[in-house]
């Protein structure tokens, strides 16, 4: 039932800023009023449709379905009234501040990220490294890439790629005898290189798991150099200090320089996987889809979904 007197402009500004920031107080902060004027606009609002557009939690708010449909269309509605108030501001590129972390900001975007530029000139990328999780509905962040389970509330959630585990190093490297790598029973003989992020983590696969998988007993999984991060130690790999386990999407563009080698076939599944994370209430829905298709489609061409044609570890 559509209501017949014009909306509460006003109620729909304050609705709309507290939907983009999932937050009142911050929504007040950019309006410049106090965070009771914030909820008294956005009841007046909820009166005059006639529904409840967020649920209020103790500490945080979180929007209902139809707050979502309707944060999403009033946030491009008022970006083609601010253009049409200042025509010269269409002009200006459209920034997406894009978080993820720091391994596969280097490993897999940076490398491509010249693609998405020159197919849209329009769209400027600001690439955020963090190994923490964000709140891209109170973060400023317009997509989130993030490796996990995919158990994200309150946000929508894509998977992007699975990430199936194999080990990897540098060209030559051998054994602590000196004899090259020859089969997989020869890995009882290299130096691990543990990543210390993976630790905790069910399902995710670490060295015990690959010995296990590949039928080596007696051999110690814990010895080695340990990193902090995926990164480190795929870099402790590529100069020669041992053997690491890759996240396949990580290592692609390594393998393909010829930077390491696979010194045993197969691979490990990982219940851990790469996922993209938007807000509901986008702000900057058109730019924010156009990088996320972008996204999806890389993933489709990347290494990996040759490598998930494999058998796992033998």
């Amino acid at each position: 039932m559509k209501p017949r007197h014009a909306p509460p402009l006003n109620a729909l500004r304050a609705f709309e800023a507290a939907a983009r920031f999932l937050s009142f107080q911050k929504a007040a902060t950019q309006l410049f009023v106090t965070p009771a004027a914030v909820s008294h606009q956005v009841k007046r609002l909820e009166a005059y449709l006639g529904t409840e557009l967020f649920e209020r939690g103790h500490r945080a708010v979180m929007l209902t379905p139809q707050g979502a449909t309707l944060a999403a269309s009033l946030t491009e509605i008022f970006k083609m009234l601010d253009l049409a108030l200042d025509p010269s501001a269409a002009a200006e590129p459209d920034h997406l501040r894009v978080s993820t972390l720091e391994s596969f900001a280097a490993k897999w975007l940076a490398p491509r990220l010249h693609r998405f530029h020159e197919a849209h000139p329009d769209i400027q990328v600001r690439v955020l490294t963090s190994d923490q999780l964000v709140d891209v509905g109170q973060d400023n962040v317009d997509v989130a890439i993030r490796y996990g389970l995919g158990t994200y509330p309150g946000v929508q959630v894509e998977k992007l790629m699975d990430a199936p585990v194999f080990p990897v190093c540098a060209p030559g490297t051998s054994r602590k005898d000196g004899k090259p790598i020859a089969s997989p029973a020869d890995l009882a003989h290299v130096a691990f290189i543990h990543d210390q992020s993976a630790e905790g983590r069910p399902g995710v696969p670490d060295w015990a798991a690959w010995l296990q998988a590949v039928g080596l007993q007696g051999v110690s999984a814990d010895a080695g150099p340990v990193f902090p991060s995926i990164y480190l130690a795929q870099e402790a790999a590529i100069h020669g200090h041992g053997v690491a386990l890759g996240l396949a999407p990580l290592v692609e563009e390594d393998l393909r320089r010829g930077r390491l080698v696979r010194p045993s076939t197969g691979q490990l599944a990982n219940a851990y996987a790469f996922w993209t994370v938007r807000p509901l209430a986008a702000r900057r829905k058109s730019a924010t889809d156009v990088f996320s298709h972008w996204l999806h489609r890389e993933a489709v061409g990347t290494f990996s979904s040759q490598l998930l044609q494999e058998t796992n570890a033998t």
